[in-house]
């Protein structure tokens, strides 16, 4: 059923009529695309921990772009637009040849934190806030990519690349509540991972 739907989505696009000539083409991909080439690739590696996979994926990424710039709309959020393709492709492609599971047991999670009140969302940690942007390093990184793909996808996009609820909705085609409910568990996920470092660091406790 999901093939069907990803089928028919790409067949939606492929019948837009084309709306630029081929050197306002080339002018938007250098324009609006490429300067967020290395964001990309950051992201593009974080989910795939491989430096081969992740400059196929982000080639494959531009790919696409190019292919479908006529239903992107000029002057609208080129980043945004660019990341969805890329997780698509993520997904679709190169996922699945992974090692890492293709689905997270949300429930178990759910059940170990036990944390759907929007109250105790602000006692999650944030990689935004000094506290946290002091310690990014190797051993933040290493626990980051110890977190299964879609926690790690949120905090990535959240914390780190800085979309908005409403962008990562788009980006992840899932609802703003479960941008915020999966946002919650991962920054608990890696608060979890941190906490051991933060006290040998001499940092307080991670609130």
């Amino acid at each position: 059923m999901q093939k069907r739907k990803d089928s028919m989505e790409e067949e939606e696009i492929l019948d837009i009529q084309p709306r630029y000539s081929q050197e306002e083409q080339y002018r938007i991909f250098d324009k609006e695309f490429m300067p967020h080439i290395d964001s990309m690739y950051n992201f593009a590696f974080r989910l795939t921990n491989d430096e081969d996979d992740s400059n196929d994926l982000l080639q494959d990424t531009y790919l696409k772009a190019f292919r479908f710039i006529n239903s992107f709309q000029e002057g609208t959020n080129a980043k945004a637009w660019l990341f969805r393709i890329l997780k698509n492709s993520f997904i679709n492609d190169y996922r699945k040849k992974s090692k890492e599971p293709s689905k997270v047991d949300y429930q178990e999670v759910e059940t170990v934190y036990n944390s759907s009140e929007d109250a105790e969302y602000e006692s999650t940690v944030d990689l935004r806030t000094e506290s946290v942007q002091d310690m990014i390093g190797d051993e933040v990184a290493m626990a980051l990519n110890g977190l299964p793909v879609d926690f790690r996808t949120v905090i990535i996009l959240c914390d780190i690349e800085g979309f908005t609820y409403e962008e990562m909705a788009k980006i992840l085609d899932i609802p703003i509540g479960t941008v915020r409910s999966r946002l919650h568990r991962a920054r608990n996920l890696l608060k979890d991972k941190l906490r051991s470092y933060a006290k040998t660091m001499g940092y307080k406790e991670l609130r």
